[in-house]
């Protein structure tokens, strides 16, 4: 069950990313451009949104339930997690930096379902979802996929 989810939540960071990009590109080219938010835009927002989500919810599923490297790693001891690269980095550290970044992502796409000027909607996409990104990608545990 636990390879499953891994792989699941490994292959599912791909569509995150592409879609997460993807958003910035139309977002600074909307803004360079001065074009209109279009529902498009709006839609790409909303599926990058619903892809963090599902990482966060098979990603809580792994944290909680089967992988060594999340809750179950807190039974070593606090130091332990802490004095151990990897299971600070997982248990710890992406937790904490994938929370933040859903946030930031979330509050993008709200406060776009509620702006009128196409100008501030491609802003609020570009930085919230920009820094969003950015943290993910800083999140993301590159040193395991290489193993």
């Amino acid at each position: 069950m636990n390879d499953i989810l891994v792989s699941v939540h490994s292959y599912l960071r791909w569509l995150v990313l592409l879609l997460g990009v993807v958003a910035l590109v139309k977002a600074a080219i909307g803004i360079s451009s001065k074009a209109a938010f279009t529902e498009g835009d709006r839609k790409l927002g909303l599926f990058f949104m619903i892809s963090c989500h599902t990482q966060l919810l098979i990603g809580l599923v792994l944290y909680f339930v089967t992988s060594p490297f999340g809750v179950q790693a807190f039974s070593l001891g606090m130091k332990e997690v802490m004095g151990n690269p990897v299971y600070r980095k997982i248990a710890v550290e992406h937790v904490v930096i994938m929370l933040i970044a859903l946030v930031l992502i979330t509050i993008g796409h709200s406060k776009n379902k509620r702006e009128i000027v196409d100008a501030k909607r491609h802003k609020n996409a570009l930085v919230f979802f920009g820094i969003g990104l950015v943290l993910i990608l800083a999140g993301i545990p590159w040193e395991r996929l290489a193993q």
